[in-house]
């Protein structure tokens, strides 16, 4: 494979995500005048497609009519569509080509069309006996053009083209509105699968652009790793075009991104006019991994205003193989980059990336002051009532803030992207995954040490016994409103019925040897399972609770008790928070 492309005429995008509205606005003048962009000459990304080495170039057009009607029940509505003819061209498309095209079709047909999708693929054909040409297209109208191979999910028999074997599959995709399966929502047509789910089960580098011509829905997007290239323009006017390609046309393209220059007017031997070499700067952008959908609407109207155009949104569908998507670390500190907390987070983050390099792993670094928290501390205040010492509200904090999610993400770290900047982010992550539970099972508490010291294995034993009957009292309730006041979910792995039962069966001198050093014995079986699992400076780390790990409870400390030192004498953790008077009183 080699090289695609698709160039969308006389289609609105109207709606972007965050994304795309970075983007766009990188193509506005300081001033906020919309920069002009001048259409994509096809000539040369042919051309740049060219350079990519294939064995063939072909391109083909769809043209959307509005006259052309047909209606389809769809529960108590009746939708109209519009109806889309094809022209093919060969290896020589140009732009003059593709005007006389376009100037056959409309008199054929009559009506000047309202929307004009070019699909370009250069093909490289590695696999298959028999030659290919892109863009393919299935006896139902769906176009694929594709840049990629398929090394597994989908079956490709040794004398088949990648490329035709992933159109057969995607052409039993279900046909209804995408928004149905996002929503949850059972297939009403066909049964078949879904694009995303599809896409979602093919192993290897891939990019692609697929038109599905039942539902006028134009597909997307790149794996999950980004190994095959594809640029996206997103139009920043009504008249500018939406283009994806492989590669970006010279044209397209400064040569000197230090040379911007301020004239007036283009002058040979010069520099170029500002608002040219801004658009140049701005054209493309990376288009970022993930699998993306635009659904074309149909007028309400049988003809259309010359000038009224289709309005149409990007909407970026999740993976459908749970591997794919990123996993969130979220990481809570009170002491910026010294927090233990952080430094043991910066460091499981390059194990978890060395042992998982197929993996997302993005480190959610959430810093924080009490002295900032004012507000906030008060709504916590409510949430972990009834318990009300200053260890639950160090406690419930530092968990309300990690379900919160927003924080910074260090792009040299985490790797997600090209960029190494440091940049805001916040997490959509609905589920947590929270420790509760291990520390009461493995022995991970420090009077758990002290009981065994003093009384042996049976005193661990009923200590252990007492920590997980109150459990429910002291954390899980408390626990769960913090988080769940972000609207998010909590699991708690260790506290699964399986593994309960199994700890239960294993001797205790084999879940913890409180005769060894700190980082040693304390929860000995999870340190064993970490090694095994290859997290082997994991296995070796201190235990601390999060109020010491995030350094929430020194700042605690020194804010209600004067100093570390004061609150070690006042047993600062199990001392009941008063609230001021005024805040018992009824307003007056």
């Amino acid at each position: 494979m080699c090289g695609i492309a698709l160039i969308v005429s006389g289609v609105r995008i109207v709606s972007f995500d965050s994304y795309t509205e970075c983007c766009r606005d990188r193509a506005v003048h300081s001033d906020g005048k919309e920069v002009y962009e001048p259409d994509l000459p096809i000539d040369d990304l042919k051309a740049s497609l060219y350079r990519r080495g294939p064995d063939n170039l072909s391109c083909r057009k769809v043209l959307l009519h509005p006259h052309c009607m047909s209606s389809v029940a769809n529960g108590d509505e009746v939708v109209k569509k519009v109806c889309s003819s094809f022209g093919e061209l060969s290896n020589g498309c140009t732009s003059s080509a593709l005007q006389a095209a376009a100037g056959q079709e409309d008199g054929d047909i009559g009506v000047k069309p309202v929307a004009e999708l070019c699909f370009f693929g250069a093909t490289l054909q590695l696999r298959g006996i028999n030659a290919v040409s892109q863009p393919l297209v299935s006896t139902s109208g769906n176009i694929l053009v594709y840049n990629g191979e398929i090394f597994g999910g989908i079956h490709v028999a040794s004398d088949q083209n990648d490329a035709k074997s992933l159109l057969n599959a995607l052409d039993t995709c279900c046909s209804c509105d995408n928004n149905w399966h996002d929503k949850g929502r059972s297939c009403v047509g066909n049964g078949g699968k879904t694009v995303p789910e599809i896409l979602s089960t093919i192993k290897g580098p891939w990019a692609l652009i697929y038109w599905q011509e039942k539902s006028k829905t134009i597909w997307f997007g790149r794996d999950a790793f980004g190994r095959r290239s594809l640029l996206v323009h997103w139009p920043n006017s009504d008249k500018s075009q939406f283009v994806l390609c492989s590669s970006s046309p010279p044209s397209m393209v400064t040569k000197d991104f230090g040379s911007v220059s301020s004239n007036d007017g283009s002058v040979p031997g010069e520099d170029p006019p500002l608002t040219e070499t801004i658009c140049k700067l701005s054209y493309w952008e990376e288009l970022p991994c993930g699998i993306y959908s635009v659904c074309l609407p149909v007028p309400q109207n049988n003809t259309l205003p010359v000038k009224e155009e289709l309005i149409c949104e990007v909407k970026k569908h999740e993976w459908n193989n749970s591997l794919l998507n990123t996993i969130d670390l979220l990481n809570v500190s009170f002491d910026g980059q010294l927090a233990p907390d952080r430094v043991s987070a910066k460091a499981g983050l390059r194990e978890l990336q060395r042992i998982s390099p197929l993996r997302r792993w993005r480190l959610v670094e959430i810093d924080a002051s009490l002295s900032h928290l004012k507000q906030e501390t008060e709504h916590v205040l409510t949430l972990i009532h009834p318990t009300n010492t200053y260890m639950d509200l160090n406690i419930g904090i530092a968990l309300w803030l990690a379900a919160g999610g927003v924080g910074w993400v260090d792009g040299e770290l985490c790797k997600l992207h090209k960029s190494c900047d440091r940049y805001k982010y916040k997490s959509a992550s609905k589920v947590l995954l929270v420790g509760s539970g291990a520390d009461e099972q493995c022995a991970g508490y420090g009077r758990h040490r002290t009981k065994f010291r003093l009384g042996g294995w049976v005193a661990l034993h009923e200590e252990m016994r007492l920590d997980m009957q109150r459990i429910w009292k002291r954390n899980m309730g408390r626990d769960d409103r913090c988080i769940s006041d972000h609207g998010k979910e909590a699991r708690f792995p260790f506290l699964d019925e399986d593994v309960i039962a199994t700890l239960l069966e294993i001797p205790l001198w084999e879940i913890a040897e409180l005769d060894k050093p700190v980082g040693t014995g304390d929860k000995k079986i999870l340190r064993e399972v970490a090694k095994l699992l290859g997290l082997q400076e994991a296995a070796l780390l201190p235990k601390r609770a999060i109020q010491f790990g995030s350094r929430i409870a020194r700042e605690s400390n020194r804010k209600n008790f004067g100093s570390n030192r004061a609150a070690n004498q006042a047993s600062a953790g199990s001392v009941v928070i008063r609230q001021p008077q005024n805040k018992l009183q009824n307003p007056q």
